[in-house]
């Protein structure tokens, strides 16, 4: 387990929730290294086993769209106090581009641990708790193995771990815990006004 101050740099949106407390945040074992991961670099596809909200296509099928990622654990208390508060406030802030499928949000939800409470009926209670309209996917296991297979493949650190993928297709931004709201903010309005490479297409219909 790893604390991090989120007294650093709050946005004023989130203060209610983060006042008072560390967020807690998960890593992936003790074997995994707290390590930043390279960027840009082309994002890999996900694996998901099933989409709850919708279908939140993939990365090629996005393609000319900016997404923005939150792979989470319903469990993880940085997850709750910080990931996906900002999700839900980016959601409604960018309204009008999810709308015209300039921008698409997806949560993943990448399960390493507490397997056995962490489960699709206890996940569908959570999203409908915690309001999320977005699609949310479930990282797919393969058998033998604790670590799903979209984690694998974004080498995500643990948990809250959000990215941010340009409309070619690369991931620009992949930060492990608490950040600073108004970079990655500032990062989604810079990648919608650089050009499409193919024109975007809606997210939801």
């Amino acid at each position: 387990m790893r604390k991090l101050d989120p007294a650093i740099g709050r946005r004023p949106i989130l203060t209610g929730l983060l006042t008072g407390a560390a967020v807690t945040l998960t890593a992936a074992g003790a074997s995994s290294a707290i390590r930043s991961v390279p960027t840009p670099r082309r994002a890999p596809q996900w694996d998901v086993s099933e989409w709850l909200n919708g279908d939140g296509r993939n990365v090629d099928a996005l393609r000319g769209t900016v997404i923005v990622i939150d792979f989470f654990q319903l469990w993880c208390p940085g997850c709750i106090a910080f990931s996906i508060p900002l999700m839900n406030q980016w959601e409604a802030d960018f309204a009008a581009e999810v709308k015209t499928g300039q921008l698409a949000f997806v949560s993943i939800h990448t399960v390493f641990e507490g397997h056995g409470y962490q489960t699709p009926d206890r996940l569908k209670r959570f999203i409908r708790k915690k309001k999320i309209l977005h699609p949310v996917g479930i990282d797919r296991h393969v058998a033998g193995s604790h670590v799903p297979e979209t984690m694998r493949r974004f080498r995500t650190r643990g948990t809250p771990e959000m990215a941010i993928i340009d409309k070619a297709g690369m991931i620009r931004l992949q930060e492990f815990g608490y950040f600073e709201p108004a970079m990655g903010e500032g990062l989604i309005r810079r990648l919608l006004a650089e050009g499409n490479d193919r024109p975007a297409v809606p997210y939801r219909t």
